[in-house]
């Protein structure tokens, strides 16, 4: 175990400590929005008619439901205690290059979301299932690239949820403290947790995905929930408002931080947030993208570029906002998840820490859900045995648990480890390839027009 820390940490070190994926990542989402001809400021106002336009059966997954779930999948614990550390690192300046990146790397999202339904395999039941596994399998004929992606998928979603599981259980217990039974409430909660997301995949009896369906439900509340909190925290403070854009544009290209040698910390800390929470560039968001029933792979790949700017140009700034609008000497000494606390209680009073308990559920659970869809078309790529279906799920109930109850670096370094392998096999996959995406656009475009 000792030798398989020592390499998940190597490569750890290499792939994120050096930065090497934040160049990678860059690079891409440059070179695809030059090659898009900035799609995502051309086209913006179709790819919000597109979302909202369903065009399939009741069976069928429509462009919205998989912007749910992508969405659900990029809109987790990160955009709280994420956002709240670039802050603490690079300070208000790392919210421009975090918006910066996200504009940007909305193109990488369309290229790759197109691609996985132009290469995904339709099943028996009528429903397809792609990404970036099967990509390699059906355009390269490298069977053997896709089963390592789908492992490192499985790997990083393990690791993923059990972050998830013991951030809901960390910020309850933070909060309220009780015991039943012998437990604690962290063990409690634990279970609790596990048996809704049993119920959840088990026990549905829908037509349709249960994990989608949820999803429909919770992601549209809980983004309007934040977003109601934002706007009451903008409206209380709204005298606030010119002085921290202000100081979020000085910062970024201050003429004190250029010359003081922070300008790089203050750019790689608003870089590697908006990469690491909007996702574009891994792959993660084709096994969305590849469930929809749609006639042009461009539609669902304008739908995955819009949650990149939800991701970040919406959640991401909502929990800014609410820590710049914060006078200094309230959260001074404080960081990460007691840092924002401290934040939501200045501006609602005493709600504020049951309120974070609450985002924080919700932004949690729909990501295991998120991650629990995706890993079902990484372990059918892997085999299309049930069994090994069966395995993974009730694999995931166990994780949520035993992520609950204790919080443990190395599976949470797995993640990372799992992370950093798809999106350097997914960035060197999709741009040689790119072509019938950007064909697909042209032909879309000619449609509209």
């Amino acid at each position: 175990m000792s030798q398989i820390s020592t390499i998940v940490d190597l490569v750890n070190s290499f792939l994120w400590g050096k930065n090497i994926l934040v160049f990678m990542l860059v690079g891409a989402a440059l070179y695809f929005t030059f090659k898009t001809r900035f799609m995502q400021v051309r086209l913006f106002g179709k790819i919000i008619r597109v979302l909202f336009k369903s065009e399939n059966s009741s069976s069928g997954v429509s462009s919205l439901e998989t912007f749910f779930l992508g969405t659900a999948c990029r809109v987790g614990a990160g955009n709280i205690a994420g956002v709240v550390a670039a802050i603490s690192a690079g300070g208000p300046g790392s919210i421009f290059w975090m918006w910066l990146v996200a504009f940007l790397g909305s193109a990488t999202a369309f290229v790759e979301s197109s691609l996985a339904v132009i290469y995904r395999k339709k099943q028996a039941d009528g429903n397809y299932v792609g990404g970036t596994p099967f990509i390699l399998e059906e355009k390269l004929n490298m069977r053997w690239l896709g089963l390592i992606y789908a492992v490192a998928s499985v790997i990083c979603y393990m690791g993923v949820i059990q972050v998830m599981s013991n951030s809901i259980t960390g910020s309850i217990s933070s909060v309220y403290s009780f015991n039943m039974a012998g437990m604690n409430i962290q063990t409690i909660t634990s279970i609790a947790l596990a048996l809704v997301v049993l119920y959840i995949i088990f026990f549905s009896k829908s037509k349709k995905d249960s994990i989608i369906l949820t999803l429909n439900k919770i992601v549209p509340f809980m983004a309007v929930i934040y977003i109601m909190i934002v706007l009451l925290v903008l409206i209380k403070n709204f005298n606030l408002i010119p002085a921290m854009l202000g100081n979020i544009f000085y910062q970024a290209f201050g003429t004190k931080e250029i010359f003081g040698g922070a300008f790089g910390a203050i750019v790689m800390h608003g870089v590697r947030r908006g990469l690491f929470s909007n996702e574009a560039g891994s792959g993660n968001s084709n096994y969305a993208a590849a469930a929809v029933h749609v006639d042009t792979p461009a539609k669902q790949g304008m739908v995955q570029a819009f949650g990149v700017f939800i991701d970040t140009l919406v959640i991401c700034s909502a929990t800014a906002f609410i820590v710049l609008l914060v006078p200094e000497t309230v959260t001074s000494g404080l960081s990460g998840m007691a840092l924002f606390q401290a934040a939501i209680s200045h501006h609602i009073g005493s709600f504020g820490a049951p309120l974070v308990v609450v985002l924080m559920f919700f932004f949690c659970i729909t990501t295991i859900l998120a991650v629990i869809f995706y890993g079902k078309s990484a372990t059918y790529f892997i085999s299309d045995s049930k069994n090994l279906n069966l395995f993974y799920q009730i694999l995931v109930i166990i994780m949520i648990y035993v992520g609950g109850v204790k919080q443990d670096l190395f599976v949470w370094s797995l993640a990372d480890f799992g992370l950093g392998i798809m999106t350097v096999i997914n960035i060197f996959c999709i741009i040689p390839i790119a072509k019938p995406a950007l064909d697909s656009l042209k032909e879309y475009e000619k449609k509209l027009k």
